[in-house]
């Protein structure tokens, strides 16, 4: 099963920082990061699928996910890529998309930016997903909908799907 290679931790008082080593080198993690064909089988929390319907992969295109809930439930996402150094980092504004506001009855947290970082480390990838939101208020508003439990499993889903691709 799943070794302990993960942590979670705050580091001010407006982000959380997410990390996860996962056994596959880091250009493989991250094209299973930025690639639609990968992202539809690896993206989003256990037992939802994802449909990607825009990635513009450079600095100022614009992303679309939808993630889908196992009892069908549409959950849409979109941001902007501000900056990416393949393989190493991707900067990214992160938004609810509408009508996630329909589905989820709350005040959804605005202003997110997660920066991912692939650092390769004894022929394995490390993973620093940072969170950075624009008040703590905000970082609250995130962590009750559930964005670590969220986060946790959508990396444990990726592990999986990298598992059978270095199988192969």
């Amino acid at each position: 099963m799943l070794e302990q290679n993960n942590s979670t931790s705050t580091q001010s008082e407006r982000e959380i920082i997410i990390t996860r080593v996962f056994n596959a080198p880091r250009e493989l993690v991250f094209k299973a990061w930025t690639e639609p064909k990968h992202i539809a089988q690896s993206w989003g929390p256990k037992g939802f699928t994802t449909r990607v319907t825009q990635m513009d992969l450079r600095p100022g295109g614009e992303w679309r996910y939808v993630m889908i809930a196992p009892d069908g439930t549409e959950y849409p996402v979109k941001g902007v890529f501000r900056e990416i150094v393949p393989p190493e980092r991707i900067v990214t504004s992160d938004e609810f998309d509408e009508g996630f506001e329909q589905v989820i009855k709350a005040d959804l947290p605005q202003g997110i930016v997660i920066t991912a970082i692939f650092e390769e480390v004894d022929s394995k990838t490390k993973l620093t997903l940072q969170i950075v939101h624009e008040s703590a208020d905000d970082r609250r508003k995130h962590e009750e909908m559930g964005v670590v439990a969220g986060w946790n499993s959508t990396f444990d889903c990726l592990d999986e799907f990298l598992a059978k691709i270095v199988a192969n």
